[in-house]
């Protein structure tokens, strides 16, 4: 086997050169690139195409689900490893059905970290033993037994970046700057996802984003 090469994407700088240290120490592995928030993921990960994207959840300008949802239909062969402090049932199962290969707790041990990459470069699944596989499979299962959809589901990629930029405070003005789209545009596309998940204003939606870990 080859080089194995892995990008990191944390919004906490100390955390991320912890894991360089540890990944690195093994000889064949070697991180290509860093990413502060999940647009610069997203970025680094079509551009240098890595074996692996470790990813946090909570990251600023576009979240790890919606980067690992954005990577896996635009650079397929990247495999997603979400790295987070959460191990609730609903946070599992968007990383899982946004596209992740696997899902990996904060507090784990940097032998764990190891095991959970090396699974996921090869095309298999890992979770940490917190996370009970079981447990998303029979919650998904159940969602679609009862034929229970989720309004979040109907949004569009572009509405789903605008809500979580709007959660974080963003004018339109900074919006349409950093999606290079103008902020009548930006304006439509808020009005869309108020609409579709029936809210009414930026405190719901702010309230909305927190409670799904959209924003923190």
């Amino acid at each position: 086997m080859g080089e194995l090469r892995v990008l990191l994407g944390d919004d906490h700088t100390v955390l991320r050169q912890g894991l360089r240290k540890i990944l690195e120490e093994r000889r064949d592995w070697r991180v290509v690139a860093e990413a502060g928030n999940g647009r610069d993921a997203v970025r680094e990960a079509l551009a240098l195409n890595p074996d692996v994207a470790v990813l946090d959840i909570g990251m600023p300008l576009l979240n790890g689900i919606e980067a690992t949802r954005q990577i896996a239909r635009r650079a397929p062969s990247v495999r997603v490893l979400i790295l987070s402090m959460h191990s609730d049932q609903a946070y599992v199962t968007q990383a899982v059905q946004a596209g992740a290969r696997g899902y990996l707790l904060k507090d784990s041990a940097a032998a764990e970290l190891i095991e959970a990459i090396a699974a996921v470069s090869a095309g298999k699944s890992f979770f940490s033993p917190a996370v009970a596989q079981v447990v998303f499979d029979d919650y998904v299962r159940s969602l679609t037994d009862k034929g229970i959809t989720d309004p979040y589901d109907s949004l569009s990629e572009r509405e789903r970046e605008v809500l979580q930029l709007v959660a974080e405070g963003r004018s339109s003005k900074e919006i349409a700057e950093l999606l290079s789209i103008s902020p009548a545009t930006v304006e439509t596309h808020r009005a869309h996802l108020l609409q579709k998940l029936r809210l009414h204003n930026t405190v719901e939606v702010v309230r909305y984003a927190t409670r799904r870990g959209i924003i923190q």
